[in-house]
């Protein structure tokens, strides 16, 4: 199968993907730290490699293998596969485990991006420390996005693709559905008959059309920078 899609032509009559092209590709996604999107590929590889072909090679070479080629959100990476992963559990608590705080407000900003900060303790039904923001964005787990078009401009909040390698969802729109959270105990049985899930962008990367590209934002003011940034800072 895999010979007969090296042997694709495009349009011009020239192959657009190889052997070779595919170990390219092999070679950029193992070696990067981060998970590698489509146009990081394109620009990496010869003009007119097939990504999309390229990509199907490799999930095809990669599926019965220790690893596997893995979609997160519009970028690809190498991830062990599910039925070894028992082998690589750790046994040590992570350094850092987030509050109950930290943990609605992580949730809230997955199922409602994007979204302002107004709009989050809105949800919450509390004000949100400043602090909360900060350990998620430290995270690398929320980004600001963009700013929302109304007076004021606030910016909006939303996941990113650590988010999404974190726990393993292929892409945003994969979150828990309803009947899920409820099987899992994490939504009461007994909701109000007109109560939806709210259904977030399906890519996080691109903005709304209710919101406006970002601009330089201090984040000092949005009280986002925390101490150790101020005293480097002054």
């Amino acid at each position: 199968m895999a010979e007969q899609k090296n042997a694709e032509k495009n349009k011009n009559g020239e192959l657009n993907i190889t052997p070779e092209l595919v170990r390219m590709a092999e070679a950029i996604v193992f070696a990067s730290s981060e998970p590698v999107t489509d146009r990081a590929l394109e620009e990496r590889l010869p003009k007119g490699a097939n990504i999309s072909a390229i990509i199907d090679v490799l999930k095809q070479d990669y599926q019965k293998r220790g690893v596997n080629l893995v979609k997160v959100g519009n970028a690809y990476a190498f991830r062990t596969a599910p039925d070894l992963a028992f082998l690589l559990n750790r046994q040590e608590e992570r350094p850092r485990k987030l509050s109950r705080a930290a943990l609605e407000v992580l949730a809230i900003i997955a199922y409602h991006q994007p979204i302002t900060r107004a709009e989050l303790e809105d949800v919450r039904g509390v004000e949100t420390s400043k602090g909360t923001l900060d350990v998620l964005m430290e995270a690398g787990w929320v980004k600001i996005r963009g700013r929302r078009r109304v007076p004021g401009r606030p910016v909006t909040y939303g996941t990113t693709l650590a988010f999404l390698d974190e726990f393993s969802l292929p892409e945003i729109s994969d979150l828990p559905g309803m009947e899920e959270l409820k099987g899992a105990g994490l939504l009461s049985s007994r909701l109000p008959a007109n109560f939806r899930m709210p259904s977030p962008t399906a890519d996080p990367d691109i903005l709304t059309d209710e919101e406006e590209p970002l601009e330089d934002v201090n984040l000092e003011q949005l009280g986002l920078l925390s101490p150790l940034d101020r005293e480097e800072k002054s």
